[in-house]
């Protein structure tokens, strides 16, 4: 049987993505996709006209955005013109669909080589002709009626209320995570990886991550008000309909109570990140070491009302695909959309909280929408080449009620 390994890792820091205030806001999504293009053809010597195709995640393809991102991205790295890329679309879970469809690409034999990641730059977001994909509400009220789709904080507000999850557990885990990537950076752990950003015309722009907040207490996550009580309330429509009532039409009377806020949700970043895999025979004629195989891949859908519950089920999934248990996974890597999700996700699987998001996740260094899912891969590689282990699941929330998952197996 064909594998397909995972030869190199790597990714930009991530920037603010806010216009004045992110190193990265002023660059060309491209460019920002081009960066780690060139970083994985320079730290392999990769002959670019032998790569089939390069598939990336970019969630808002509007503005800046549009336009095939992945295949101008390789065209401004100097790839092969034969080389081709195409850019996909499954919202928060673009990033390891991306990888997972290079995989089975190297799988299945059509090809030998494939790229694949995702670059988006949340500070585009807002631009004329480039605002967020309006999946929560497109005017389709067939489709409402059927599942109705709230803001994605109100949901993970609904989520803690219809489990009992507290905001001091919540607030807690937030820390956590800024004190794990605090550690992280200090450490030197994602220093293999991370590829500095340079504009056209040669001048650094960013080398760092520009989104953690170490200084973060307890005390003040606490003095944080609720960020989505005002969001549930907006009207929709002429007659008022408001995302609370969405909810509401699929469970009726929750009164739902507002527990997330800046602090225990996912920052708003730019960044890219992309993966080299290759089949094993390729690999073996190019001389390369490869770092670890796609052992599993699985997709897995949810109710699209509270639309981020999807990753325990993705997980129990990709595991039974794999043929392991959830002892056997020694890193796991779930996107901290918003706190409640990873702490869900640690509490139904009954997980050792010392193996999940070992570096902190996205409430501390950010989530850039389609690029995220192939972050979290790369994270993961490196964390279990740094703790000599075998095996990592990495999965995530996805609007529309989704979620991606993949087990890597270190080689």
């Amino acid at each position: 049987m064909n594998e397909a390994w995972i030869i190199d890792a790597c990714r930009t820091p991530r920037g603010i993505g806010k216009k004045g205030k992110g190193a990265l806001a002023d660059q060309h999504p491209q460019h920002l996709g081009a960066v780690v293009l060139s970083a994985l053809r320079e730290r392999n010597d990769l002959d670019t006209a032998a790569v089939g195709d390069i598939i990336f995640g970019t969630s808002s393809q509007r503005g800046r955005q549009s336009g095939d991102l992945a295949r101008m991205a390789a065209l401004e790295a100097g790839y092969d013109i034969s080389s081709s890329g195409v850019t996909l679309d499954r919202f928060c879970g673009s990033g390891i669909t991306s990888v997972n469809l290079a995989a089975m690409n190297i799988l299945s034999g059509s090809e030998d080589v494939v790229i694949g990641g995702g670059a988006e730059m949340m500070s585009t977001y807002g631009e004329e002709g480039s605002t967020p994909a309006m999946f929560l509400d497109n005017g389709n009220m067939a489709l409402r009626a059927l599942h109705p789709q709230p803001h994605q904080g109100v949901c993970a507000d609904a989520i803690a209320t219809l489990e009992g999850i507290s905001r001091e557990d919540l607030d807690r885990q937030a820390f956590e995570t800024q004190q794990k990537a605090a550690r992280a950076i200090a450490e030197g752990r994602f220093n293999r990886s991370l590829v500095p950003v340079h504009d056209a015309d040669g001048n650094l722009v960013l080398d760092q991550e520009e989104f953690p907040r170490p200084q973060t207490t307890l005390e003040g996550l606490a003095e944080l008000q609720p960020a989505f009580a005002a969001v549930a309330d907006y009207p929709l429509d002429e007659a008022g309909t408001t995302y609370r009532q969405l909810v509401q039409q699929k469970y009726p009377g929750l009164e739902i109570t507002h527990v997330h806020h800046a602090g225990n949700s996912s920052g708003v970043v730019d960044g890219a990140g992309a993966l080299l895999l290759a089949s094993p025979d390729y690999a073996r004629g190019q001389g390369w070491t490869p770092r670890a195989r796609i052992r599993a891949m699985a997709n897995q859908g949810d109710c699209p009302t509270l639309m981020l519950n999807a990753p325990v089920p993705a997980a129990r999934k990709v595991l039974a695909k794999a043929g392991l248990e959830v002892g056997d996974i020694d890193i796991w890597e779930i996107n901290e959309a918003f706190a409640v999700v990873s702490e869900k996700f640690m509490r139904d699987l009954d997980l050792d909280r010392d193996k999940v998001n070992v570096n902190g996740g996205a409430m501390a260094l950010g989530h850039p929408i389609g690029a995220t899912g192939s972050l979290l891969i790369n994270t993961a590689l490196d964390e279990l080449e740094r703790q000599d282990k075998q095996f990592a699941l990495i999965t995530m929330c996805a609007a529309g009620g989704m979620a991606p998952a993949v087990i890597i197996e270190r080689i």
